[in-house]
């Protein structure tokens, strides 16, 4: 049995609702008012909380890559002015901050680098996202885990060696671990969601699912499965440049996700064997004996 682990007003883990998190990540584009539409939509929708991502460009960004050139919709720049451009800073996590409450959405972000983890804080975010990418960054781990806020941890491009690592570091008390395969779009054979039962025997932590997939089904699924939490990147429009955005969720599609997570959760029930009211006229007109 998994133990419950609590975000804000809202407890996750078996018997509770699924938590389902609307990711903007980047691809707000840098635009606020981008970022703004997305948090809107997903309030509307129902969506429990909305994540971005956080970064001090000149740590997150790996050297090598730095002055590579990058073709961009601001015109051709290197990979860090890039960085720096898509960036939020303060003023623009203000308004988010500030919309956010507005709307009851909770937020929170991945922080990619300490500095960020330290620039989060200053908003007391609800939680803290590690990102797949990150896994095996034990200096954010540390950062992350002495914040003494609850921590969500995607596992994808992670072997068990480097989940086992990292769940040594951050430890169970606070933790949900999602399963995730960081394939952008990640096709049917690659989700492997059977990974979900490993994960919550083997850490006896809440489980959820970050997903990459095109379509609703596999997330859908995972609820099946027991996931407490569903991740999922959202976009206006999948068709805009950034390379999150083909892999996203429209407005429509964040709509049907959410209510079909919610539909559902009716439709597992609690395992006890009963006869349902819509089932008192067939069983006297059908039964003979």
């Amino acid at each position: 049995m998994t133990s419950a682990v609590r975000i804000g007003d809202r407890v996750l883990g078996a018997g509770h609702p699924v938590y389902t998190v609307a990711e903007i990540g980047i691809n707000h584009n840098g635009d606020v008012e981008i970022a703004k539409r997305l948090i809107e939509l997903a309030a509307n929708v129902g969506a429990d909380a909305v994540k971005f991502q956080k970064r001090t460009p000149d740590i997150a960004t790996p050297p090598d890559m730095r002055d590579t050139l990058r073709d961009t919709p601001w015109g051709q720049m290197t990979y860090l002015d890039y960085r720096y451009r898509v960036e939020f800073g303060e003023s623009e996590y203000e308004a988010i901050d500030g919309y956010c409450r507005e709307l009851g959405l909770a937020w929170f972000a991945s922080p990619w680098d300490v500095p960020s983890v330290e620039f989060l804080e200053k908003f007391d975010v609800v939680t803290h996202k590690v990102a797949s990418a990150s896994l095996t960054d034990i200096e954010l781990l540390k950062a992350l885990r002495d914040t003494g806020k609850p921590i969500i941890a995607s596992t994808g491009m992670s072997t068990m060696d480097e989940i086992d690592a990292a769940v040594e570091v951050l430890g169970t008390e606070r933790l949900v671990l999602l399963h995730a395969t960081s394939t952008y779009p990640c096709p049917p054979e690659e989700a492997n969601l059977r990974m979900i039962n490993t994960l919550a025997d083997r850490f006896g932590v809440p489980i959820g699912y970050s997903g990459h997939e095109r379509g609703l089904q596999v997330s859908i699924a995972a609820v099946a499965m027991g996931a407490c939490l569903v991740e999922r990147h959202v976009t206006l429009d999948r068709t805009m440049w950034g390379s999150d955005q083909a892999a996203s969720l429209e407005p429509d599609g964040l709509r049907r996700l959410v209510r079909d997570i919610r539909n559902v959760e009716l439709a597992l029930g609690d395992g006890v064997k009963r006869v349902f009211p819509g089932e008192e006229a067939p069983r006297r007109r059908l039964r003979r004996v």
